[in-house]
């Protein structure tokens, strides 16, 4: 089948005149790295390897020297899935893309690669006939142009010559204002294949919300990582930015990614549900082995300082992991729907999350109370946010939960959990070296 697929790759990028393939995979804060390799060479199936570091390259570009990571700094193989070969949508050029797997040179999965977190979890599922199924609601910001770090994101002016002051949540008349981008966007959408059922103006201030349809978890996370990269793209191409921060604005809501998971068996019925449209034993298993494992990969859902922003009471954002029937104030919340359709949804992940990494750490953590008959507490009726703040207020109390945790390395490899903790007390270490306009105003008066 390669040889098929080969061959017609081979004629397609003739008859476009493409020059260049992106060789893509997502690194440990979600973002696109990888070679551009002549498209003759990769429809020829050449061999393409890189550095076995860069899938945990920090968010600031450096590399942490921890002893978890080989100091010879070896190569890994890059393997496309071809069926994520796309038409670049937004380049000047004929170009495609084509997301990648890191594999070690032995042959197994690149353990440090959120692709490959994902596909072991999910292989757990596989071993005892059992396959999630998911959806992610992502929100983010389309602000103004941000030449300055040091000045706060504001929204863009529209074709009125007015910037949007609030009125237009809920609305629709912001995706006029801004058609030229949208219009772009959804082309690019459209191009990559990405499956979106619905949109939303959110809450804040130019804060949008996509729905992406259900589907094989990688598939999806595939379809996630492509739209954070294609709305980054098509927004610098207006003079615009495309913010997946937890809590970009101050003052405005925070962004989210709420993540559904269901789970059939093989012959496709829905293991939340009973033959009589009840909830089943597993589904509760599965709540409670959220409720017990979540909190010590609190740093894999919130994965830098500025994650902590955005839970706040009455806010949208949970603060514990309380469950209840259609209530958005708990962490775990369940839809109303039928049978067939019951399922989960996770709502403690920012939109600054890695859609690999949080799909891994959640259905995991299901998978771990399934397997181990954990019981959840009692639905949340009221409100959750009259009960305690049980998640980490901060980074490094997540930090320190993960790094004292006896699951998270059962749960998502033990490779990958070192790893993960010691970029991210890199990255800690680069913000505490950096003075804020807080302190600047708070401190230099005064201290």
């Amino acid at each position: 089948m390669t040889s098929d697929v080969l061959a017609g790759l081979t004629q397609a990028f003739h008859d476009q005149g493409v020059r260049d393939i992106e060789c893509i995979f997502p690194d440990v804060s979600g973002y696109p790295r990888g070679k551009l390799m002549p498209a003759a060479s990769f429809a020829r199936g050449n061999e393409l390897r890189i550095a076995q570091a860069i899938p945990m390259q920090c968010i600031t570009g450096e590399y942490s020297d921890a002893d978890i990571f080989p100091q010879t700094d070896p190569d890994v193989r890059l393997l496309p899935d071809y069926t994520t070969v796309k038409k670049v949508p937004w380049s000047t050029v004929p170009r495609y893309m084509a997301i990648h797997d890191c594999y070690e040179l032995s042959g197994e999965l690149c353990p440090f690669a959120p692709r490959s977190v994902l596909k072991t979890v999910l292989g757990r599922y596989a071993r005892i006939g059992l396959t999630p199924v998911v959806a992610p609601e992502l929100e983010f910001y389309i602000t103004a142009a941000n030449t300055d770090p040091t000045q706060p994101l504001a929204p863009p002016v529209t074709r009125g010559g007015r910037a949007e002051v609030g009125q237009s949540a809920f609305s629709l008349n912001m995706l006029n204002e801004l058609a030229p981008f949208w219009d772009e966007f959804h082309a690019a959408l459209d191009s990559l294949k990405v499956a979106g059922d619905t949109w939303i103006h959110e809450a804040g201030i130019t804060q949008y919300e996509i729905n992406l349809m259900h589907g094989d978890p990688v598939v999806v996370a595939d379809q996630a990582f492509l739209f954070k990269y294609a709305a980054k793209e098509v927004a610098l191409k207006h003079g615009l930015n495309a913010v997946f921060m937890a809590k970009p604005i101050q003052g405005e809501a925070g962004s989210s990614m709420h993540l559904h998971k269901s789970i059939v068996d093989a012959s496709g019925n829905n293991i939340f549900s009973n033959a009589d449209g009840s909830a089943s034993e597993r589904f509760l298993h599965f709540i409670g082995g959220l409720q017990a494992y979540l909190p010590d990969l609190m740093l894999i859902f919130a994965p830098f300082t500025n994650s902590y922003r955005r839970y706040v009471i009455n806010s949208q954002a949970p603060i514990n992991l309380h469950w209840g029937y259609d209530n958005r104030t708990a962490g775990l919340r369940i839809p109303k729907s039928g049978p067939a359709a019951r399922r989960v949804e996770t709502r403690i992940a920012g939109a600054d999350a890695n859609p690999y990494l949080a799909l891994a750490a959640t259905l995991a953590a299901g998978l771990a109370g399934i397997e181990e008959k954990l019981a959840p507490t009692g639905p949340m009726e009221g409100n959750a946010y009259d009960h305690s703040h049980e998640l980490a207020r901060t980074f490094i109390v997540a930090h320190d939960l993960m790094a004292a945790s006896k699951s998270a390395p059962r749960l998502l490899g033990t490779k990958f959990v070192e790893g993960y903790l010691a970029v991210k007390e890199l990255e800690y270490d680069s913000y505490l070296r950096e003075i804020s306009a807080w302190e600047r105003r708070f401190l230099a008066p005064q201290a």
